[in-house]
């Protein structure tokens, strides 16, 4: 007997040697000044978390402006900017100190923030005051208010810089903004209140969730000028309405249009989109369920049941994973996009939204809104996924935001 349990005690010990090998190796070989930080907002506690991604552990608390919601990180710069949508200012965020530096006055209500890729612009919708904050970062101030729908949600910049697209809850449209003359292009007439947006890679597209009518609109960016009859009406008889041309550039070279209507499930309030942009998942919180879109030929491929109350979903770097939040359930899903089924299923904390995935894509970051807290899952376990910690934050944490980087002023040696 006493035998027997020697060598289970043997086997056991061998196979933590063999984990903790194969865990050695594939950490990598940091420098001293690299730095890896996921920045909460903290909606109730006007207050932003830093923590620190390779060693799971809150390294400072930033204070910053009434109810912070919205959080974007520049890849150009080590800054970081939350829209404090109670006092109507936007905070920007030395990484390298973690500290607020700074305080941009926006209009009323804003919600979202969307940096350029070239780090010298923010876009912020303001919902109170039916307008969209263009805001030139290197000179921390707003540019330009440009005046748009009813009630807008999120205004997203495409990868080439030159467009952003703005949804408008209460007007059932989006506007198009032409970023070089930062004025509205046109206005697109979509589904009953869309919220989230996304834009692909090429900047050729749009498609935003509709959650008062379970749809998703799909908006061709750019487009050649169309024929009288599609001016009138798009695929799912929707009228457009088209500005003027910008200035220097004729009548028509610019026009963006509906192209189509897709049913999904039930309240969609999230849409993910692949890095390689081929698919989009649209997270269905009515419905329980996760619709998949194929970018290239406007469709729905397939919807699936992936938890209770599905809120925001996040796509792997390599294409090959979705991780979703389960609002009413408080579990985490993970679905493998090439197999297309369900992998499995990992609890976490109260009220699971916002997620974020480490550089190494190792490790899932989740705000548990309720809880006060952000549960790490480890993405690599053998098992497909695992609660590795929690950690405590502020009260109702509701964004995320990731910037890895190297320090410009080492620090000084010991």
């Amino acid at each position: 007997m006493l035998s027997h349990v020697k060598k289970i005690h043997l086997s056991l010990l061998a196979s933590f040697v063999v984990l903790a090998s194969s865990c050695t190796q594939k950490l990598p070989n940091y420098p001293p000044a690299y730095r890896e930080y996921a920045y909460v907002t903290n909606g109730k506690s006007n207050s932003v978390s830093v923590l620190d991604m390779r060693n799971y552990n809150a390294v400072a608390t930033i204070p910053v402006g009434a109810n912070p919601t919205g959080i974007a990180a520049n890849s150009q710069k080590n800054e970081i900017y939350v829209v404090n949508t109670g006092s109507n200012s936007m905070s920007v965020i030395d990484a390298e100190q973690n500290k607020a530096i700074a305080i941009i006055a926006l209009e009323h209500t804003p919600y979202f923030v969307d940096v350029s890729a070239d780090g010298t612009r923010a876009y912020v919708a303001n919902s109170g005051s039916n307008s969209v904050s263009i805001i030139d970062l290197s000179q921390r101030r707003v540019v330009r208010n440009v005046v748009v729908g009813r009630a807008p949600g999120e205004a997203r910049v495409s990868r080439d810089g030159k467009t952003i697209v703005v949804t408008e809850r209460l007007a059932d449209s989006v506007s198009v903004i032409n970023a070089e003359t930062m004025s509205v292009r046109s206005s697109v007439a979509v589904c009953k209140q869309p919220t989230d947006v996304e834009i692909l890679p090429d900047s050729g597209k749009a498609f935003v969730a509709c959650s008062g009518s379970g749809q998703v609109a799909v908006i061709g960016l750019n487009m050649e000028s169309p024929t009288e009859s599609q001016q009138l009406t798009a695929k799912s008889g929707a009228a457009i309405r088209r500005s003027g041309p910008a200035p220097g550039k004729g009548a028509g070279s610019e026009v963006d249009r509906l192209l189509s209507i897709l049913d999904v499930g039930s309240t969609p309030t999230h849409l993910a989109l692949k890095p390689d942009g081929g698919q989009i998942f649209v997270s269905n919180f009515g419905a329980n369920t996760m619709s998949e879109i194929t970018t290239s030929t406007n469709e729905v491929s397939g919807s699936y049941l992936i938890g209770a109350g599905p809120v925001r979903s996040i796509v792997s770097a390599d294409n090959s994973t979705l991780y979703v939040s389960n609002f009413n359930s408080d579990t985490i899903s993970v679905y493998d996009i090439d197999d297309g089924k369900l992998v499995t299923t990992v609890p976490v904390g109260r009220r699971p939204d916002a997620l974020a995935l480490s550089p190494n894509q190792n490790f899932l970051f989740v705000a548990d809104t309720a809880a006060g807290d952000v549960s790490v899952v480890r993405t690599a376990a053998k098992q497909g996924a695992v609660l590795l910690t929690i950690i405590p934050v502020g009260q109702q944490p509701n964004a995320i935001a990731v910037k890895a980087f190297i320090l410009r002023k080492p620090p000084a040696v010991q």
